[in-house]
Protein backbone atom coordinates (compact mmCIF):
# COMPACT_ATOMS: atom_id res chain seq x y z
CA UNK A 1 0.00 0.00 0.00
CA UNK A 2 1.44 3.35 -1.08
CA UNK A 3 2.39 5.75 1.70
CA UNK A 4 0.88 9.22 2.07
CA UNK A 5 3.73 11.65 2.65
CA UNK A 6 4.34 15.22 3.76
CA UNK A 7 7.75 16.41 2.56
CA UNK A 8 9.69 19.19 4.31
CA UNK A 9 12.76 20.68 2.64
CA UNK A 10 14.25 23.91 1.33
CA UNK A 11 17.57 23.95 -0.60
CA UNK A 12 18.80 22.25 -3.77
CA UNK A 13 20.05 19.38 -1.62
CA UNK A 14 16.43 18.32 -0.95
CA UNK A 15 15.29 18.21 -4.59
CA UNK A 16 16.68 14.80 -5.68
CA UNK A 17 14.87 13.11 -2.79
CA UNK A 18 11.65 15.03 -3.49
CA UNK A 19 11.87 14.16 -7.18
CA UNK A 20 12.48 10.48 -6.44
CA UNK A 21 9.45 10.33 -4.14
CA UNK A 22 7.33 12.22 -6.66
CA UNK A 23 8.21 9.62 -9.32
CA UNK A 24 7.46 6.68 -7.01
CA UNK A 25 4.12 5.05 -6.31
CA UNK A 26 3.88 6.95 -3.02
CA UNK A 27 1.69 10.04 -2.68
CA UNK A 28 2.97 13.48 -1.73
CA UNK A 29 0.14 15.20 0.08
CA UNK A 30 1.94 18.52 0.54
CA UNK A 31 5.38 20.08 0.71
CA UNK A 32 6.59 22.41 3.45
CA UNK A 33 9.44 24.79 2.66
CA UNK A 34 10.91 28.02 4.02
CA UNK A 35 8.92 31.20 3.28
CA UNK A 36 9.94 33.33 0.27
CA UNK A 37 12.58 35.96 1.01
CA UNK A 38 12.64 39.54 -0.19
CA UNK A 39 15.97 40.47 -1.78
CA UNK A 40 17.60 43.89 -1.58
CA UNK A 41 15.04 45.97 0.31
CA UNK A 42 11.85 44.50 -1.05
CA UNK A 43 12.80 44.01 -4.67
CA UNK A 44 12.59 40.55 -6.27
CA UNK A 45 11.04 37.77 -4.18
CA UNK A 46 13.26 34.69 -3.89
CA UNK A 47 11.50 31.35 -3.58
CA UNK A 48 13.38 28.34 -2.24
CA UNK A 49 14.62 25.75 -4.77
CA UNK A 50 12.08 23.28 -3.39
CA UNK A 51 9.28 25.84 -3.81
CA UNK A 52 10.29 26.42 -7.43
CA UNK A 53 10.34 22.68 -8.13
CA UNK A 54 6.88 22.23 -6.60
CA UNK A 55 5.45 25.06 -8.67
CA UNK A 56 6.82 23.39 -11.81
CA UNK A 57 5.30 20.03 -10.83
CA UNK A 58 2.00 21.43 -9.48
CA UNK A 59 2.65 20.11 -5.98
CA UNK A 60 0.87 21.87 -3.11
CA UNK A 61 3.29 24.06 -1.11
CA UNK A 62 3.02 25.46 2.40
CA UNK A 63 5.41 28.10 3.79
CA UNK A 64 4.57 28.80 7.44
CA UNK A 65 6.76 31.18 9.40
CA UNK A 66 6.05 29.25 12.58
CA UNK A 67 5.29 25.54 12.96
CA UNK A 68 4.52 25.75 16.65
CA UNK A 69 0.88 26.80 16.31
CA UNK A 70 -2.48 25.09 16.71
CA UNK A 71 -3.19 25.85 13.07
CA UNK A 72 -0.19 23.85 11.82
CA UNK A 73 -0.75 21.04 14.31
CA UNK A 74 -4.39 20.65 13.25
CA UNK A 75 -3.53 21.02 9.56
CA UNK A 76 -1.05 18.13 9.64
CA UNK A 77 -3.45 15.95 11.61
CA UNK A 78 -6.23 16.68 9.13
CA UNK A 79 -4.07 15.58 6.18
CA UNK A 80 -3.62 12.16 7.86
CA UNK A 81 -0.18 11.37 6.43
CA UNK A 82 1.57 8.07 7.08
CA UNK A 83 4.97 9.71 7.10
CA UNK A 84 6.76 13.07 7.20
CA UNK A 85 10.13 13.21 5.42
CA UNK A 86 12.47 16.07 6.33
CA UNK A 87 15.49 17.06 4.22
CA UNK A 88 17.37 20.24 5.18
CA UNK A 89 14.12 22.04 5.96
CA UNK A 90 15.75 24.64 8.19
CA UNK A 91 13.13 24.66 10.95
CA UNK A 92 12.92 22.66 14.17
CA UNK A 93 9.80 20.52 14.39
CA UNK A 94 7.98 21.16 17.69
CA UNK A 95 7.46 18.23 20.06
CA UNK A 96 3.69 18.54 19.82
CA UNK A 97 3.81 17.78 16.10
CA UNK A 98 6.40 15.02 16.57
CA UNK A 99 4.05 13.36 19.04
CA UNK A 100 1.10 13.08 16.64
CA UNK A 101 -0.19 9.55 17.06
CA UNK A 102 0.62 6.94 14.38
CA UNK A 103 2.83 9.35 12.43
CA UNK A 104 6.52 8.71 11.76
CA UNK A 105 9.05 11.47 11.03
CA UNK A 106 12.11 10.53 8.97
CA UNK A 107 15.15 12.70 8.25
CA UNK A 108 17.74 12.44 5.48
CA UNK A 109 20.90 13.72 7.17
CA UNK A 110 24.17 14.37 5.31
CA UNK A 111 26.60 12.65 7.67
CA UNK A 112 27.38 9.27 9.19
CA UNK A 113 25.55 9.78 12.47
CA UNK A 114 26.30 10.18 15.32
CA UNK A 115 29.16 12.16 13.73
CA UNK A 116 28.33 15.70 12.65
CA UNK A 117 24.86 16.23 13.99
CA UNK A 118 23.57 19.72 13.26
CA UNK A 119 23.36 22.42 10.60
CA UNK A 120 26.58 22.10 8.56
CA UNK A 121 27.64 18.44 8.39
CA UNK A 122 29.15 18.54 4.89
CA UNK A 123 31.18 21.69 5.51
CA UNK A 124 32.47 20.44 8.86
CA UNK A 125 33.47 17.06 7.42
CA UNK A 126 35.53 18.76 4.69
CA UNK A 127 37.04 21.31 7.08
CA UNK A 128 37.97 18.46 9.42
CA UNK A 129 39.69 16.56 6.57
CA UNK A 130 37.52 13.51 7.15
CA UNK A 131 38.30 10.55 4.91
CA UNK A 132 34.65 9.68 4.41
CA UNK A 133 31.14 10.96 4.91
CA UNK A 134 27.71 9.78 3.88
CA UNK A 135 23.98 9.85 4.42
CA UNK A 136 21.92 8.61 7.36
CA UNK A 137 18.19 7.89 7.27
CA UNK A 138 16.98 8.41 10.82
CA UNK A 139 13.84 8.78 12.90
CA UNK A 140 13.32 12.32 14.19
CA UNK A 141 13.06 12.79 17.94
CA UNK A 142 13.04 16.06 19.96
CA UNK A 143 16.84 15.92 20.49
CA UNK A 144 18.85 17.31 17.54
CA UNK A 145 19.73 14.56 15.01
CA UNK A 146 19.85 12.00 17.83
CA UNK A 147 17.13 9.62 16.68
CA UNK A 148 17.70 5.95 15.86
CA UNK A 149 19.18 5.23 12.44
CA UNK A 150 17.46 3.08 9.84
CA UNK A 151 20.05 3.12 7.06
CA UNK A 152 23.49 4.56 6.22
CA UNK A 153 25.67 4.73 3.12
CA UNK A 154 29.22 6.08 2.75
CA UNK A 155 31.29 7.95 0.17
CA UNK A 156 34.99 8.82 0.25
CA UNK A 157 36.25 12.36 0.70
CA UNK A 158 39.28 13.21 -1.40
CA UNK A 159 41.70 16.15 -1.45
CA UNK A 160 40.15 18.93 -3.52
CA UNK A 161 36.53 17.90 -2.99
CA UNK A 162 34.42 20.97 -2.29
CA UNK A 163 31.04 21.50 -0.69
CA UNK A 164 29.17 21.85 -3.96
CA UNK A 165 30.46 18.56 -5.39
CA UNK A 166 29.96 16.56 -2.20
CA UNK A 167 26.52 18.05 -1.60
CA UNK A 168 25.39 16.92 -5.06
CA UNK A 169 26.78 13.42 -4.52
CA UNK A 170 25.10 13.06 -1.13
CA UNK A 171 21.80 14.44 -2.43
CA UNK A 172 21.74 11.77 -5.15
CA UNK A 173 22.69 9.11 -2.62
CA UNK A 174 19.96 10.26 -0.23
CA UNK A 175 17.38 10.04 -3.01
CA UNK A 176 18.30 6.43 -3.69
CA UNK A 177 18.24 5.57 0.00
CA UNK A 178 14.88 7.17 0.75
CA UNK A 179 13.16 5.02 -1.87
CA UNK A 180 14.66 1.89 -0.31
CA UNK A 181 13.58 3.17 3.10
CA UNK A 182 10.01 3.77 1.92
CA UNK A 183 9.82 0.21 0.60
CA UNK A 184 10.92 -1.11 3.99
CA UNK A 185 8.43 1.10 5.82
CA UNK A 186 5.62 0.19 3.44
CA UNK A 187 6.25 -3.52 4.01
CA UNK A 188 6.78 -3.03 7.77
CA UNK A 189 10.34 -4.36 7.53
CA UNK A 190 12.12 -1.24 8.80
CA UNK A 191 14.35 -1.46 11.85
CA UNK A 192 16.10 1.35 13.71
CA UNK A 193 19.34 1.21 15.70
CA UNK A 194 20.06 3.73 18.46
CA UNK A 195 23.04 6.05 18.07
CA UNK A 196 26.04 5.82 20.38
CA UNK A 197 25.97 9.10 22.29
CA UNK A 198 29.66 8.76 23.19
CA UNK A 199 30.60 9.17 19.51
CA UNK A 200 28.41 12.22 18.85
CA UNK A 201 29.99 15.34 17.34
CA UNK A 202 28.26 18.54 16.29
CA UNK A 203 28.40 20.50 13.05
CA UNK A 204 27.55 23.99 14.20
CA UNK A 205 26.26 26.54 11.71
CA UNK A 206 28.95 28.29 9.65
CA UNK A 207 29.58 31.75 11.07
CA UNK A 208 30.43 34.71 8.83
CA UNK A 209 33.65 35.29 10.76
CA UNK A 210 34.86 31.82 9.76
CA UNK A 211 34.84 32.76 6.07
CA UNK A 212 37.76 35.19 6.43
CA UNK A 213 41.05 33.41 5.72
CA UNK A 214 43.34 33.16 8.73
CA UNK A 215 46.86 32.95 7.33
CA UNK A 216 48.11 31.84 10.75
CA UNK A 217 46.47 28.47 10.13
CA UNK A 218 48.34 25.73 8.29
CA UNK A 219 48.12 25.57 4.50
CA UNK A 220 46.16 22.34 4.78
CA UNK A 221 43.62 23.97 7.11
CA UNK A 222 43.22 26.98 4.83
CA UNK A 223 42.65 24.87 1.71
CA UNK A 224 40.20 22.61 3.55
CA UNK A 225 38.20 25.69 4.56
CA UNK A 226 38.28 27.07 1.00
CA UNK A 227 36.86 23.76 -0.27
CA UNK A 228 34.29 23.49 2.51
CA UNK A 229 32.86 26.98 1.97
CA UNK A 230 32.83 26.94 -1.83
CA UNK A 231 30.69 28.42 -3.30
CA UNK A 232 28.89 30.00 -0.32
CA UNK A 233 29.70 31.92 1.74
CA UNK A 234 33.18 31.57 0.21
CA UNK A 235 36.48 32.22 1.98
CA UNK A 236 38.05 35.62 1.43
CA UNK A 237 40.91 37.99 2.12
CA UNK A 238 41.12 41.78 1.84
CA UNK A 239 43.09 43.58 -0.84
CA UNK A 240 43.04 47.40 -0.97
CA UNK A 241 39.92 47.37 1.24
CA UNK A 242 38.09 45.05 -1.18
CA UNK A 243 37.12 41.48 -0.45
CA UNK A 244 38.52 38.81 -2.74
CA UNK A 245 37.00 35.33 -2.59
CA UNK A 246 39.29 32.35 -3.09
CA UNK A 247 37.47 29.67 -5.07
CA UNK A 248 40.26 27.16 -5.61
CA UNK A 249 43.71 26.63 -4.13
CA UNK A 250 46.22 23.88 -3.47
CA UNK A 251 48.76 23.20 -0.73
CA UNK A 252 52.36 23.73 -1.81
CA UNK A 253 55.75 23.99 -0.18
CA UNK A 254 57.07 27.42 0.67
CA UNK A 255 57.98 29.62 3.62
CA UNK A 256 57.29 33.17 4.60
CA UNK A 257 55.40 35.29 7.10
CA UNK A 258 51.72 34.24 7.27
CA UNK A 259 49.82 36.09 4.53
CA UNK A 260 52.97 36.99 2.57
CA UNK A 261 53.04 36.49 -1.20
CA UNK A 262 56.20 34.48 -1.82
CA UNK A 263 56.31 34.09 -5.63
CA UNK A 264 54.83 35.32 -8.91
CA UNK A 265 52.24 32.50 -9.01
CA UNK A 266 50.10 33.94 -6.20
CA UNK A 267 51.49 31.57 -3.59
CA UNK A 268 50.75 32.76 -0.06
CA UNK A 269 52.59 31.64 3.06
CA UNK A 270 50.68 30.15 5.98
CA UNK A 271 51.87 29.13 9.44
CA UNK A 272 53.03 25.86 7.88
CA UNK A 273 53.72 25.56 4.14
CA UNK A 274 51.80 27.75 1.68
CA UNK A 275 48.82 27.77 -0.66
CA UNK A 276 48.85 28.51 -4.35
CA UNK A 277 45.66 30.32 -5.32
CA UNK A 278 44.30 29.06 -8.64
CA UNK A 279 40.92 30.75 -8.96
CA UNK A 280 39.41 33.76 -7.25
CA UNK A 281 36.78 36.44 -7.51
CA UNK A 282 36.92 40.16 -6.77
CA UNK A 283 33.93 41.84 -5.15
CA UNK A 284 31.34 42.52 -7.84
CA UNK A 285 33.38 40.80 -10.56
CA UNK A 286 33.35 37.44 -12.32
CA UNK A 287 35.61 34.61 -11.20
CA UNK A 288 39.05 34.47 -12.84
CA UNK A 289 42.21 32.42 -12.74
CA UNK A 290 45.27 33.61 -10.84
CA UNK A 291 47.16 34.68 -13.99
CA UNK A 292 44.39 37.06 -15.08
CA UNK A 293 44.02 38.33 -11.53
CA UNK A 294 47.73 39.15 -11.26
CA UNK A 295 47.68 40.85 -14.62
CA UNK A 296 45.09 43.32 -13.40
CA UNK A 297 46.36 43.79 -9.85
CA UNK A 298 49.39 45.58 -8.51
CA UNK A 299 50.54 42.78 -6.22
CA UNK A 300 54.24 42.26 -5.63
CA UNK A 301 56.25 39.47 -4.06
CA UNK A 302 56.67 40.24 -0.40
CA UNK A 303 53.37 42.09 -0.04
CA UNK A 304 51.02 40.84 2.63
CA UNK A 305 47.36 39.91 2.40
CA UNK A 306 44.91 40.68 5.22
Amino acid sequence: MALKIIFMGTPDFAIPALEAINRSNHEILEVYTQPPQKKNRGQKTNFSPVHVYCDQKNIEVKTPENLNTEEEFNHIKKLKPDLVIVVAYGKILPSKILNIENLNFINIHASLLPKWRGAAPIQRAIMNSDKETGVSIMKIIPKLDAGPVMMQSKISLNIGDNFQDISKSLARLGAQMIIKSLDLLENKNASFLPQNEKDATYARKILKVEAKINWNETAHEVVSKINALNPNPGTWFKLNNFRVKVLKAIVTSGKGHPGEIIDDKLTVACSSNAIQILELKKEGKKSMNAIDFLRGSNIKIGSKLN
